[in-house]
């Protein structure tokens, strides 16, 4: 019988590809990870490790087995869960990832209404941009994953998310923003095409890839003289006269905006911002709250 505690020591090996950097991962000694992989690979019949020298690599049955454990063990971390929450909340824990605009405005008041609400669940808070919250989030690594789209929910973005539960929280739309000293400071919206010829400063990777497309269906390429993820440094390089941006309105709500204008761009530029959660993980109480909660945040 495949133990789930096996599991999890066979990921930690195939994600850090040696038994000691597991066992500094999983808290625990090296003689202890290797007793464990050998009793997992009895279980198996077959070998799932081939070692050579220093060098450490799955077999076809060890990924395989890989690639099942993190919806096997997403699916016993929700059963604990529903368990834990059957007397009311009173314990649980929910993991929540989120990109850093999200955090700064709708994440703090949900869990500060969960926490008022349920001061006996524990929530934890990290971040990351999408792809990477949702890759995350189908390895077992949290439990909700706010994230954004582009497009109003594109044919390609419903695909990638179709094995997930998807809650809609509110469409973010896109400002210019410009030095304040800029020719159009003041001007209350502008077309794409009348930004053809500044330098731009563009923000995380996919937020710069989707600046691309909408310059270029405004008919020009934009140049791009900066690239961050950082949003308060790109409101900061626009306020030193470096250049021009868009960002979304909630990653100028969560930045002073200090020596910049704001002005509305046309076309329409907006991205819908969503949390997403496994199947099983959203009939957990615990996280089912927490979802309740950014929903109410988003409405404010």
């Amino acid at each position: 019988m495949i133990e789930a505690r096996h599991l999890r020591v066979l990921r930690a090996v195939a994600g850090t590809g040696s038994f000691s950097a597991a066992a500094r991962e999983l808290g625990c000694t090296q003689p202890a990870v290797s007793q464990q992989m050998k009793a997992l690979e009895q279980s198996a019949g077959t070998p799932l490790l081939i070692r050579t020298g220093r060098e450490m690599r799955l077999t076809q049955a060890g990924e395989a087995l890989v690639r099942h454990a993190a919806g096997i063990l997403a699916g016993l971390t929700a059963a604990e869960e529903e368990v834990a929450a059957i007397a009311g909340l009173r314990a649980g824990r929910v993991r929540l990832v989120s990109f850093p605009s999200g955090s700064s405005t709708l994440v703090p008041t949900a869990l500060a209404a969960m926490r008022a609400a349920h001061p006996g669940t524990r929530i934890s808070l990290v971040e990351a941009e999408p792809p990477r919250s949702v890759e995350m989030l189908r390895e077992g690594d949290c439990d909700l994953a706010l994230a954004f789209r582009y497009g109003g929910g594109a044919a390609g973005a419903a695909a990638e998310w179709e094995d997930l539960v998807v809650t809609p929280l509110l469409t973010d739309r896109l400002v210019g923003l410009v030095p304040e000293g800029h020719r159009l400071a003041g001007v209350e919206r502008v077309g794409m095409a009348e930004l053809a010829e500044e330098p731009w400063i563009a923000g995380c990777p996919r937020c710069r890839r989707h600046l691309v497309e909408v310059c270029e269906g405004a008919g020009f390429t934009p140049r791009i003289d900066f690239a961050t993820d950082d949003y308060p440094a790109v409101v900061g390089l626009v306020g030193a006269g470096l250049g021009v941006a868009v960002l979304p309105e909630l990653a100028v709500e969560s930045v002073r905006a200090k020596g910049v204008s704001t002005l509305a761009v046309e076309p329409a530029v907006e991205r819908e911002v969503v949390a997403l959660t496994l199947p099983d993980l959203a009939r957990v109480p615990a996280v089912a709250a927490t979802l309740g909660e950014l929903v109410r945040a988003a409405a404010r």
